[in-house]
């Protein structure tokens, strides 16, 4: 592919709701441009951005696709976005890479969820959009209705600039309201015919209000259009442009990805409107000193790429996927990881086209590319040249909201795994993968079931191991609710030397909000002073393993005032097994109790979900906290049992749709219910057994 100016540029990311059509969409575009001979079907699995085997066998995306186009020598680097919550990160990622979003809608089903989430990204950021109208050939649709149910939701920024001919199956052409053109878009390429009759009035009326519109965003053209001259095509498109770049004019375009049909006059209509990268919004960074600056997409200074995206390839290796912000990189210029403070090396400069990697000589500001095996560099990264001090500020990835314990399938394995799964850490940073302290089990954390488990099959597409999932361990506590005092006696004689230890020990609850205090009161020396530490020691070491069910016991003061000792077989060792006994037996009967984590949960969702929200929570021994308007949501705040919030994130998109978030923080241990306590306790011992 040649080299591009940075105004020859169009970065377009293709998001909205899963099943809408946006790989379709992509496909559409690389068949009509020329880069494919062929128009790959989703339910074939022979798409050019969906390729991954698992993307293949479950016919959605779940990574960011990258379909780059030549159209009338410009060229759109395509971000085929997955539309499932699950895989968000992709999306941010695409966003990140993208400067501009078009929002996919299905015509039959109108604004979906993950269309209202796409516009709430791009207000969130001001970043410029487009809405496409897709499936217009699909039975029983009908253009207004989906229409309308984006322009009631977001109002007078809502612009057609086209409007289709037919609906549904006698979905024919497309009238450009502009230029005043209809084209018949059944065949191959769109051929340009007469507006129906029936619809020129009408396109007559909607061409005056995006006249009006074009002149709101531009004083000079206000006053052409107040001074009663006829605005032409090129002041309109010059109006358009300048609100569609500030977020205050959203045009919406109709027609089939999958059919085909209007793919073309889309991609003339996204090198018309759709902003270049140099007129696109400035990059937020910091400079030397950590202050917060903004770097404008500019060819002409020195090299500056963003990391958006991680890829870990068994084959090439670690491929980093950037954006040039400034100047230009070559597979020979001079390159610093400014976070690190370090140089890179690095060879050939790539760009990414479905699962292939094409080398390019250069790649200037505001293109998209790849370089491969950066040894430091991580997704969020600045690479520059070397005069440049300044980082971009790093990509903010929905936070994990659902955990599953995992474990290598085979065993001797887990070397393999977890490595394994380290590399796809970095592939995608919605996931974590660490050791639980209290349980000891390993957890991968992520955004949903579907992706943690599409994780686990990328293990075995890409480093040939298996792992399996089960439900986390919870980490309960165990404590004590009443003061006692408990005799540990360690005596053993087996010829030679024997072990004597014996010490007495006053347990009580410890309300300060530590975990375990010793308190030394021996007088005259009934334990000798060289062996308190190993008292001290023995009770720290039995803390780890409650009497109930083995949970680490906690708030307890453990007061030593008596004991005795034997000249010759006493030792530390004797006097660590002593005090063990006495904890044993003492905490036994300080009536042990089983603490759980209770959670502070924050939920924000539509008004029309309140009632279901907090119902649900009342099911899960939840305690309703209070409930404040965000930004025309509701924000419900309640304290809930950690066991009751295992598979939440699931439960919570069932209730609402897709429309609900969640966060949640441990707040502090609370006494778990008799009936349940017990169920705990027998499952423990169980499993013990």
């Amino acid at each position: 592919m040649n080299v591009y100016a940075t105004e020859n540029i169009r970065n377009i990311a293709l998001v909205g709701h899963g099943g809408d059509g946006k790989t379709s969409l992509a496909e559409a575009m690389l068949f009509d441009s020329g880069a494919t001979d062929r128009l790959g079907k989703v339910e074939e699995g022979n798409t050019h951005t969906d390729f991954d085997p698992e993307e293949v066998s479950r016919k959605i995306s779940i990574m960011t696709g990258f379909a780059p186009v030549e159209w009338k020598k410009v060229k759109i680097n395509v971000m085929d976005a997955p539309g499932y919550f699950d895989f968000a990160g992709e999306a941010v990622q695409a966003y990140h890479l993208a400067d501009a979003a078009l929002i996919v809608v299905s015509a039959k089903s109108g604004l979906s969820v993950g269309a209202e989430k796409a516009w709430e990204f791009c207000e969130k950021h001001k970043m410029a959009r487009a809405f496409f109208i897709n499936q217009m050939d699909k039975e029983n649709v009908i253009y207004e209705k989906a229409f309308a149910t984006i322009k009631d939701k977001y109002g007078v920024k809502i612009t057609p600039v086209q409007i289709p001919i037919g609906d549904g199956l006698d979905f024919k052409g497309i009238v450009d309201i502009i230029e005043m053109k209809a084209y018949d878009v059944t065949g191959k390429q769109s051929k340009e015919m007469p507006i129906p009759d029936d619809m020129k009035a009408r396109v007559e009326e909607m061409r005056s209000e995006i006249v009006e519109n074009a002149a709101e965003n531009d004083e000079e053209l206000l006053e052409k259009f107040f001074g009663g001259e006829a605005l032409t095509k090129d002041d309109i498109v010059k109006g358009l442009k300048t609100g569609i770049d500030e977020g205050d004019v959203v045009p919406v375009f109709v027609g089939s990805a999958a059919g085909n049909m209007g793919v073309d006059l889309l991609m003339d209509n996204i090198l018309s409107f759709m902003p270049s990268p140099d007129r696109a919004n400035p990059v937020k960074a910091k400079d030397e000193k950590g202050e917060s600056i903004e770097i404008k997409i500019d060819a002409s200074k020195p090299l500056m790429a963003k990391i958006c995206k991680t890829v870990a390839d068994p084959f090439v290796g670690k491929l980093s996927v950037f954006k040039v912000i400034q100047g230009e990189i070559t597979g020979s210029s001079d390159i610093v990881n400014v976070n690190k403070g370090k140089s890179e090396k690095h060879g050939s400069v790539y760009i990414m086209d479905g699962k292939k990697q094409k080398n390019v000589d250069k790649l200037v500001a505001g293109d998209v590319g790849a370089v491969a095996k950066l040894q430091l560099t991580e997704t969020s990264d600045t690479l520059a040249a070397p005069s440049v001090k300044a980082t971009f500020e790093p990509l903010d990835f929905p936070k994990p909201s659902i955990s599953l314990a995992v474990t290598a399938k085979k065993q001797g394995e887990e070397e393999k795994v977890f490595a394994g799964l380290h590399r796809l850490e970095e592939e995608d940073p919605t996931i974590t993968v660490e050791v639980q302290t209290e349980t000891t089990e390993t957890l991968i954390s992520g955004l949903g079931e579907l992706q943690i488990d599409i994780i686990c099959k990328k293990l075995v597409n890409k480093f040939h191991v298996e792992a399996e999932l089960s439900d986390p361990k919870l980490p309960y506590r165990e404590t004590i609710k009443k003061k006692v005092t408990a005799e540990g006696k360690h005596k053993k004689q087996s010829g030679g030397h024997g072990q004597f230890g014996d010490v007495f020990i006053e347990f009580e609850p410890l309300m300060t909000g530590e975990d375990f205090e010793f308190v030394d009161k021996i007088v005259g020396g009934s334990v000798p002073r060289q062996y308190i530490p190993a008292v001290e020691k023995g009770l720290r070491e039995s803390l780890h393993k409650g009497v109930l069910a083995g949970y680490p016991m906690v708030n307890i003061r453990a007061t030593l005032f008596d004991g005795k000792f034997h000249p010759v077989d006493s030792s530390e060792m004797a006097f660590k097994m002593a005090a063990y006994q006495a904890y044993k037996t003492g905490c036994g009967m300080a009536n042990p109790v089983l603490l759980e984590p209770i959670l502070k949960a924050e939920i924000i969702v539509p008004d029309e979900y309140m009632g279901d929200i907090i119902g649900d929570m009342n099911r899960r021994r939840g305690r309703i906290l209070g409930m404040t308007p965000v930004e025309g949501l509701q924000k419900v705040e309640a304290e809930v049992p950690q066991a009751e919030m295992v598979k939440y994130a699931t439960d919570l998109r069932s209730m609402t749709q897709g429309h609900g978030v969640f966060s949640v923080n441990v707040e502090r241990y609370e006494e778990v219910p008799g009936n349940i306590s017990a169920k705990i306790i027998e499952e423990a011992n169980k499993e013990q057994e």
